[in-house]
């Protein structure tokens, strides 16, 4: 018989299996220098990432317990700002009203138009019609916070009148919506600039998700009858329901945190009105920016303690929206 056809009829050697070893090695992606320098890098940046998280914090707390400590009324509950006085009393009551009501309301006014816009966007707009509206919302979202507050002090307090009228006529009757006929430099005001900034955010976050929606999924409900509305409520919506709880939390974080915008609307006081239409209230980043230049060092402390309240606020939040996303298995997979 011929060498090389016994070559041939000979069986494979045996594979042999992996060690434990290596198989952690392969599913961590260290098998190779270019893996373990880029697997190192990535580890080191979340490391470098909660370090500093930790030290802002750290940083955070320790000033604000040396303000707490001297404080003569309950940090939680007062309803008063006045930190030059032996002893102090400073509270962030108002503060923590004003910055969730005002979130609220701009959430409430912003997340249902940005995602209709979305939609419109992805699903029913011209295509001729996409680019420039898309662009428009990008420019939209460059816009520095200090021009939205010109502009909503010129533009918008004197043109809410009307809207304040209306309101104080029909609905003043709940105690939300009376209106004294004073400036409308209020909560709602607030809400209403605060939601059109944050538009721009969770319009184009949304759209991108809808993006992603497999075309195996609307082609399935067109093809099974539904209408256009039917194959955006079934498919779209539930697919892409993680991906706007997501862009509704980052335009949050910015309502919460907004700062330039709302001190030059918001007529300030440290009292908390039932109304939203009559002027003050106050939020926590208003507050910081109109006070820590003229504060005492112990002043700065009180202020901080109050930026601590906020960052734990945002934290809160944040870790409700992973806590949300991470029951939702809808979004999961992409758009071939």
């Amino acid at each position: 018989m011929d060498i090389t056809t016994q070559k041939t009829d000979q069986a494979p050697p045996p594979t042999v299996p992996p060690t434990a070893t290596e198989q952690k090695r392969a599913a961590r992606g260290a098998t190779r220098p270019g893996d373990r320098i880029f697997l190192g890098l990535s580890r080191g940046s979340g490391i470098l990432l909660l370090a500093i998280m930790a030290a802002i914090a750290g940083f955070l707390a320790y000033r604000a317990s040396l303000a707490i400590s001297k404080d003569d009324a309950n940090f939680l509950t007062t309803f008063e700002w006045n930190t030059g006085v032996i002893p102090p009393k400073f509270g962030i009551a108002v503060l923590a009203f004003g910055t969730v009501v005002s979130s609220v309301i701009a959430m409430v006014l912003a997340v249902p138009i940005a995602v209709a816009i979305a939609l419109f966007l992805t699903h029913y707009a011209p295509r001729k019609l996409r680019s420039p509206i898309s662009y428009v919302i990008d420019l939209l979202a460059a816009v520095p916070s200090i021009v939205y507050g010109l502009w909503g002090a010129l533009i918008l307090v004197p043109q809410m009148d009307g809207l304040f009228g209306w309101l104080d006529e029909y609905l003043g009757w709940t105690g939300i919506f009376s209106w004294d006929q004073g400036a409308p430099r209020s909560m709602l005001t607030v809400g209403i600039l605060l939601a059109i900034m944050i538009l721009p955010i969770i319009t184009n976050v949304s759209r991108e998700v809808f993006r992603q929606v497999p075309q195996m999924h609307e082609e399935a409900a067109l093809a099974l009858g539904a209408t256009r509305w039917e194959v955006v409520r079934m498919s779209v919506l539930p697919f892409g329901r993680s991906g706007v709880i997501s862009a509704s939390m980052l335009g949050l974080g910015r309502a919460l945190g907004e700062t330039m915008a709302v001190a030059t609307v918001l007529s300030p006081d440290f009292d908390i009105h039932a109304s939203l239409l009559n002027p003050g209230g106050g939020t926590f980043a208003q507050n910081i920016a109109s006070k820590f230049n003229e504060a005492s060092e112990f002043g700065r402390d009180a202020l901080i303690a109050s930026g601590l309240v906020l960052f734990v606020i945002t934290l809160l939040v944040n870790g409700a929206a992973r806590a949300i996303i991470a029951r939702r298995s809808e979004y999961s997979g992409a758009n071939a």
